[in-house]
């Protein structure tokens, strides 16, 4: 997804979605396999002991843990594959179960791409202007950025750290003001209480 508030919307399916992004500045060097005692003069490992094994990452091979909603996400970053460090992407693995949904959402630092494994998905984003683009993509099928059966997806996105923000969650699960809100939305007070409580169960709000 673009740097815009760009809405991808992934309904119906067990997927499996790789991700990768890459719009990082251009590394200075091969590469940068994060050294284990990190100093300011030497934040890489020092290339003589560099192995293979930094640059394959093998936990993608089965879905990671199913949320409420059957969706379930695997990120591929520096943190989890130091070799990807400086190389200006990342990865994720999502699987949806059927009639599953992953909220909307975008990456404000990066750009996704989405090629669908298995299954078919109902994908798409929101550009700056309120338009919706949209539809079912089949097996084998890419699209730049979201089932009734199972899916999968691998996406990929332009930044090693893209970030993720979910637009449920930004916005009542945050602390914005309930008045502000309700100007916003058109809710009542009570109404947004209740979005408050299913997006941020942790919170005490009052009406």
């Amino acid at each position: 997804m673009s740097p815009k508030t760009t809405i991808v919307l992934l309904l119906q399916g067990l997927s499996l979605f790789s991700l990768v992004l890459a719009s990082d500045p251009d590394p200075v060097q091969d590469f940068c396999i994060p050294n284990p005692t990190p100093t300011t003069i030497h934040p890489c490992k020092d290339a003589a002991e560099a192995t293979a094994g930094d640059f394959v990452f093998s936990g993608m091979k089965t879905p990671g843990n199913f949320s409420e909603t059957g969706f379930a996400s695997i990120p591929v970053n520096p943190a989890t594959f130091p070799g990807l460090n400086t190389m200006g992407m990342s990865f994720v693995r999502a699987d949806f179960k059927p009639g599953a949904i992953n909220p909307p959402h975008f990456h404000p630092r990066a750009t996704e791409i989405a090629h669908v494994v298995e299954g078919r998905l109902y994908a798409g984003f929101v550009d700056s202007n309120n338009k919706v683009f949209a539809r079912v993509l089949e097996k084998g099928e890419v699209m730049v950025f979201p089932s009734e059966v199972p899916a999968t997806i691998f996406g990929s996105f332009n930044s090693q750290n893209p970030g993720s923000q979910r637009i449920p969650s930004a916005v009542f699960g945050s602390g914005i003001d309930n008045s502000l809100l309700e100007k916003a939305f058109g809710l009542s007070s009570k109404e947004i209480v209740m979005m408050r409580r299913k997006f941020d169960p942790k919170a005490t709000v009052k009406p």
